[in-house]
């Protein structure tokens, strides 16, 4: 049995750092260490930061995204088209594409993807709230941003059927997808079938 080293809060400070996404034993061990030493300047406004996120912190109601205001930042942004819905797999992609500044679009957070195995279903996801923000008419294109995972596409098929349906109500919507192919800066050689085989079929006039 090994011999504990630190006191009960130390071990619960490292226990919930091995819980982040990306930290194992040793990596939380030596997260906390390093908090631990810059207790005034680090640890005590990290300890601020979470109890305000903790009480400010929500889901968009319309998006799904994450922020201190519900409708979120974004919904509320009039600048944006509005006529554009990029729907995406997590937050963590919206902020990616924000980043990017790829599209000046709103977006539609669905809390992950189809995945029978893990038990995720439909109910599961914001697939039909996603349908009702379609059924109102304001929504011109539905960009499907979802990762190229079968998982991915499995969703991104349904998502596709279940919009379909909206064509009987009169409801004229353009569905598209991220294009998949060779990265920018990519090399050949180092790209897999699959990135290699969807970039030749998506070929463009040069």
């Amino acid at each position: 049995m090994a011999k504990r080293v630190t006191g009960p809060e130390i071990e619960r400070l490292i226990q919930l750092l091995a819980k982040l996404p990306g930290l194992g034993p040793r990596s939380a061990r030596r997260a906390a260490l390093h908090l631990i030493k810059k207790k005034t300047s680090l640890l005590e406004p990290l300890t601020l930061a979470c109890q305000e996120a903790v009480e400010k912190v929500v889901i968009c109601t319309t998006c799904g995204n994450v922020d201190t205001i519900d409708p979120c930042t974004i919904c509320r942004d009039d600048r944006r088209d509005g006529s554009v819905i990029v729907v995406v797999e997590d937050v963590s992609d919206l902020w990616a594409l924000e980043r990017a500044n790829a599209v000046n679009a709103r977006y539609h957070v669905l809390g992950g993807v189809l995945s029978p195995l893990d038990g995720v279903g439909p109910s599961d996801l914001t697939i039909g709230q996603l349908v009702e923000r379609c059924r109102s008419g304001d929504v011109a294109e539905i960009i499907l941003a979802v990762n190229a995972t079968v998982e991915g596409q499995t969703t991104a098929h349904y998502i596709t059927d279940q919009l379909a349906h909206l064509a009987d109500e009169g409801v004229a919507l353009r569905v598209t997808r991220l294009a998949h192919g060779v990265p920018v800066g990519g090399e050949l050689d180092y790209l897999d079938d699959g990135t290699l085989t969807a970039a030749m079929r998506a070929r463009t006039k040069f």
